[in-house]
């Protein structure tokens, strides 16, 4: 077993190298037993919204964030721009639906995987595989998950469920290194 901090050397360790071996990094991250007391500093809570809370930046190949997600928080329905997605669930548990890519205009996405993932499971997402949305089901408890992206990337597409509608997103980070992030006077804020 590893401790986070271990767990984020590693991760750094691992994206030296040029190719990325998804095996690897789910082994990695299936390893870690997550314990509040490590990551807590960088779990910040929004009670409108879920949240992207910057941890590691590594080498710059790669964003490492925990994402914190109120009861009843989701994600849209959204692509990853050709970065892999790891997610590893540090508290509570999310439910991942996985769609196809849009077939026709003004047609609803077709569901193609619906899994719930606990605490300490590992999932992994990239757009070969589809879109995703994440989210948190339970109506009374939150939800933590540790979100590994390679390449980072600052804008995806979100997809209106129902008709298919892609719409370009700004990616922004509510804290960075456990210090909440002003948007304020930006064009993000």
């Amino acid at each position: 077993m590893v401790s986070f901090v271990q767990l984020v050397v590693k991760i750094r360790e691992i994206f030296e190298q040029k190719l990325i071996d998804i095996d690897e990094v789910m082994r990695l991250l299936a390893s870690y037993n997550s314990n509040m007391l490590e990551w807590r500093r960088f779990a910040i809570f929004d009670h409108h919204k879920y949240t992207r809370n910057l941890v590691d930046v590594g080498n710059g190949r790669y964003n490492l964030m925990i994402l914190c997600w109120g009861p009843g928080m989701a994600s849209s329905v959204h692509d990853h721009t050709d970065a892999h997605c790891f997610v590893k669930i540090l508290d509570g548990e999310l439910t991942e639906t996985k769609f196809g890519w849009p077939r026709k205009r003004l047609v609803p996405l077709d569901v193609s995987e619906n899994k719930t993932y606990k605490k300490n499971m590992v999932s992994y997402m990239n757009d070969d595989l589809g879109l995703h949305r994440m989210e948190n089901l339970s109506h009374s408890n939150g939800a933590v998950s540790l979100h590994l992206y390679i390449p980072p990337y600052d804008t995806c597409n979100a997809f209106d469920e129902r008709t298919g509608k892609k719409t370009k997103c700004t990616v922004t980070f509510y804290s960075k290194y456990g210090r909440k992030t002003d948007h304020r006077g930006t064009k993000n804020g």
